[in-house]
């Protein structure tokens, strides 16, 4: 077939699309959508590329895995554990492990890919955070991300625990045991869950269904609605030359981004796989089968457990008897059930709560820089702290042994700093940020300091500044003034009849105190000329000087 015929071909294939699918009109447009080029981006991204990576490494692991709690002899490669009772879980793990050729490799890139996974989730959540994306009208993706990163924990817990060994069951009689410790529903909730009595025979299969089919079913929905909204409404920037909150700068989808996205995925792609193959992680056989009246010594959950591992470590033997019989574990309700959904229902309300505070209810595509929302910054440094805090606590007994430090001691030492380490934190954070302020006040009314000093020839010495570049002094231009502070209302009108709704006026009135009473201006334009006309008039009164003193040196001598 020649050329020709092959683009006739291909032209009537076209219009026969576009006849009944108007590609040509809407897919063009699409094509040349805009997105900002800047290396934060592509924290989402990762998270995506490791989903992925997880659906295709979990579809070949599905192949072999028997999600069974039947007791088996096991007879396979690994003879350490030749002739031990386990489950058919245990079992078809280790001889995917071992049998199973690239099984190993398969089993470490879907661990590995999880921990990527959660983990780029939320350091996606922080950039967010801290660069205020969140806003109108982004509230919505928001809490779809928070969303997102509550399914990648309990997903992350339920694949961990499959194999039924020893480490992953002990995290499941943790889990039972915080059931238990709700009132009331606590004991039929466990039932339900395994089936009768722990561990039953019931919960790995039903596990199993919850970790391949409904779990990623809800990711795969939630992950569809935020790439449409992200696609459709118009994509946050960082501020710089050119940006505004009306345009966005950036490349075309088609073929840049495309290109760019498709080698980032077989970077991210190549990275798991290098560390699936080159460092070990989760060695079930190393822990053995799981038995109840058996514990590992120092066993450690996943990394993105450790914070509620630490909060059940740290929180003290407190339990309350109702009315005679019921028992309320108050040290397995309060860290493992009331503090976690507090913190993220928290998370999934900011939003809301900064813009009733603030009262800011416009549109925003500019992000902020962190050090021009202080307080937001300083919140968020404060509940990171508190998170590593009790991160560090989960570990609290491989301190203890690697140290050779008390456990009780540690343990104490962290429910003092708990409550003291992050106001500190707070209070700190918001310091530097207004430094940093100023810091940018300085550049843009005296430039940068360049270190080079001088002497006039009067015996006067100082230093040389050099002026900002156009493109670091729109970002720092690009701040916005902080809005005035709401007042405080009256709490009796002019006839002394107390005001209706003045508790809820009078704490949006205090947060709003909270969030801008202390604020560094933004300096005018006015006061950017004063004082690059102050500078000139110095480098004019130095040039005059050293002009002088040139002529004297130079004139001719009586």
């Amino acid at each position: 077939m020649s050329t020709s015929k092959v683009e006739q071909a291909g032209g009537a294939g076209y219009r026969w699309v576009d006849d009944r699918l108007p590609a040509a009109k809407y897919l063009k447009k699409q094509l040349g959508k805009v997105f900002p080029d800047h290396w934060s981006f592509m924290l989402g991204e990762i998270a995506l590329y490791s989903f992925i990576i997880l659906l295709l490494s979990g579809t070949f692991l599905s192949l072999w895995f028997k999600p069974s709690m039947l007791e088996v002899v096991y007879d396979g490669s690994y003879l350490p554990l030749n002739g031990v009772k386990m489950s058919e879980a245990f079992a078809s793990t280790l001889d995917i492990s071992f049998d199973i050729r690239g099984g190993l490799l398969m089993r470490q890139i879907h661990h590995w890919a999880a921990l990527f996974f959660v983990a780029a989730i939320s350091v996606h959540l922080l950039r967010v955070f801290f660069t205020g994306a969140f806003r109108k009208p982004r509230e919505t993706n928001w809490i779809i991300g928070v969303g997102l990163l509550t399914l990648a924990l309990l997903e992350g817990f339920a694949g961990y625990s499959l194999p039924d060994d020893l480490l992953s069951g002990t995290g499941l009689r943790i889990a039972q045991g915080i059931m238990l410790s709700l009132p009331v529903v606590g004991t039929y909730m466990s039932f339900f869950v395994f089936g009768g009595e722990f561990p039953g025979t019931d919960f790995i299969p039903r596990l199993y269904t919850v970790h391949v089919l409904l779990v990623p079913g809800i990711i795969l929905a939630l992950i569809t609605v935020h790439l449409m909204l992200v696609w459709f409404q118009k994509h946050t920037q960082f501020p710089g030359m050119g940006r505004t909150e009306r345009n966005v700068v950036g490349y075309p989808l088609f073929p840049v981004y495309t290109a760019k996205a498709g080698g980032f995925f077989f970077v991210v792609f190549g990275v798991t796989a290098f560390m699936g193959g080159l460092f070990q992680i989760n060695p079930i056989w190393l822990y053995g089968p799981y038995i109840p009246d058996q514990i590992t010594a120092g066993a450690q959950p996943d990394w993105y457990i450790g914070w509620l591992e630490g909060a059940l470590r740290l929180m003290p033997n407190i339990e309350i008897v109702l009315f005679g019989q019921w028992n309320l574990s108050l040290n397995v309700l309060f860290p493992a059930v009331i503090l976690p959904g507090i913190i993220f229902t928290l998370m999934a309300l900011y939003p809301f709560i900064e813009q009733w505070a603030t009262g800011d209810k416009s549109s925003h595509h500019l992000l902020d820089r962190p050090r021009n929302a202080p307080t937001r910054t300083a919140l968020g440094a404060m509940g990171l702290s508190f998170y590593l805090l009790l991160w560090t606590q989960g570990g609290n007994d491989l301190i203890a042994s690697t140290f050779d430090v008390n456990v009780f001691v540690i343990t104490w030492f962290m429910r003092f700093a708990i409550f003291i380490v992050p106001p500190l934190v707070f209070v700190i954070t918001k310091r530097i940020c207004f430094g940093l302020q100023r810091r940018d006040r300085d550049k843009l009314l005296h430039g940068y300091e360049s270190g080079v000093i001088k002497r006039l020839p009067s015996g006067k010495y100082y230093e040389q500044h050099q002026p900002i570049g156009d493109e670091e002094r729109a970002v720092i231009l690009a701040r916005h003034e902080a809005p005035q502070p709401l007042p405080i209302p009256a709490k009796h009108d002019a006839n002394g009849i107390k005001q209706k709704g003045y508790a809820i006026k009078l704490l949006q009135a205090k947060l709003s105190h909270f969030f801008y009473d202390e604020r560094l201006p933004i300096p005018t334009a006015a006061e950017i000329e004063e004082a690059n006309h102050h500078e000139a008039e110095i480098t004019a009164d130095r040039d005059h000087e050293i002009d002088d003193a040139r002529t004297k040196a130079f004139a001719p001598h009586e």
